[in-house]
């Protein structure tokens, strides 16, 4: 199949050697005729040497977005039904998926696939769509989804702002395939039960990337009184629950999420009558608590992202810093703090340097005795550095 033929400028040709997904506008010879959405063929300059294959849209500074460097693979349902079992086949070879059956299959960029991200919870496939580029693929990539998981549901979840980044009008949400989901599905996640709204919920449903750090944090809390910021639907105080804390105290500004946190503790045999669920705003609950000098043995502290865009990126760093802050001040010595930041745009180092000055004007010493970053189904592409988001500290104040 012919598609039309993107030239690389001059000297810009070493641009694609890198593996990067993205090719900017400055580095093309920007084509003409070519509608937002197509499928492209990127050439050298003097248009002799195929480079990659992607998808073209002249409304973004990223005006191509590669899917495949090899000339003979055409961009079919062919192509996504055989990318998506051997994504699948990758995520089954690491998770044990009699104790977990719910993960991320597709991961945009860093799965090679820009612009898409998949979930799978149970039977249920929950497909998000970016981009422009992927928009226009849709049937594709749903035939292949129908082939490639035998699926009850595929239901999406596109109502994202960065869609209308990319000139996209719509945010889809609705029933793509199968039975219609009726309320919450219960999934199974290292063994625990958590119920997913994959409607209405954040995201697909649930944070599926901080699977691997909620059980990491079971060895922290026996026989602990937990405070848990910006809980959601208590996934983390469900397992804290589960490892013997003695109590957890769940806020968020939702009160929706807090119902399905109660429930997530019935559902597990776990008496939600011994833990305290406060919908209210974190900030204002973490200066209370300062007032009356509660202490908490753990902290946990998983906010959305703060920081969207480099624009915000100062302001998010002094909510970080601000939450931090106050946190460690209702920790005693010897307390734990968990601390985690799903923003793209503060590196290790920013994070890092955040939690010490919040630690120098608490007045204490944070020892880190644990940092965890993505699991396996949200894989960081060492060529694809924007793709590296998760921080997740565990420290000990001294």
């Amino acid at each position: 199949m012919q598609y039309p033929k993107i030239l690389i400028k001059s000297g810009k040709e070493h641009i694609l050697s890198h593996n990067h997904p993205w090719i900017f506008s400055m580095a093309i010879q920007m084509p003409k005729g070519v509608s937002n959405g197509a499928l492209v063929d990127v050439y050298s300059g003097d248009g002799k040497k195929f480079m990659a294959r992607g998808y073209y849209n002249g409304n973004s500074q990223i005006v191509v977005r590669i899917l495949t460097r090899k000339q003979d693979e055409e961009i079919n349902t062919i192509f996504f039904e055989r990318r998506f079992c051997e994504l699948l086949a990758v995520r089954e070879r690491f998770i044990n998926t009699k104790e977990t059956n719910a993960f991320r299959v597709v991961f945009g960029e860093n799965d090679g696939m820009p612009g898409l991200v998949i979930d799978k919870y149970n039977d249920v496939f929950v497909m998000q769509i970016h981009t422009f580029g992927m928009d226009v693929l849709r049937n594709e990539i749903v035939a292949a989804m129908k082939s490639a998981f035998n699926p009850k549901t595929i239901f999406e979840r596109s109502d994202i702002g960065v869609r209308n980044q990319e000139g996209l009008k719509t945010m889809p949400v609705g029933l793509l395939f199968g039975k219609e989901i009726d309320g919450e599905i219960e999934i199974r996640e290292n063994g625990v039960k958590l119920l997913v709204n994959v409607v209405k919920g954040q995201k697909t449903g649930l944070f599926l990337d901080q699977r691997e750090n909620r059980k990491a944090l079971q060895k922290y809390v026996t026989g602990k009184k937990v405070l848990n910021c910006f809980c959601y639907t208590a996934g983390f105080s469900v397992y804290a629950a589960l490892a013997g804390a003695k109590e957890t105290i769940n806020v968020d500004v939702s009160k929706e999420a807090l119902e399905t946190a109660k429930r997530n503790f019935k559902t597990n045999n776990l008496p939600a009558d011994k833990h305290q669920f406060i919908d209210k705003d974190v900030f204002e609950v973490l200066g209370n608590y300062a007032v009356k000098r509660e202490k908490f043995d753990v902290i946990i502290l998983d906010p959305p992202a703060f920081v969207k865009n480099q624009k915000s990126l100062k302001q998010g760093l002094s909510g970080y810093l601000f939450i931090n802050e106050k946190a460690l001040g209702l920790l005693p010595q010897g307390g734990i703090l968990v601390s985690s930041s799903c923003s793209a745009h503060v590196t290790d180092e920013m994070f890092q340097k955040t939690l010490a000055m919040a630690a120098s004007r608490s007045g204490c010493i944070l020892k880190t005795i644990e940092i965890k970053h993505q699991p396996i189904d949200h894989p960081f592409n060492v060529h694809f550095p924007e793709g590296k988001y998760l921080k997740f500290y565990v420290m000990l104040k001294v």
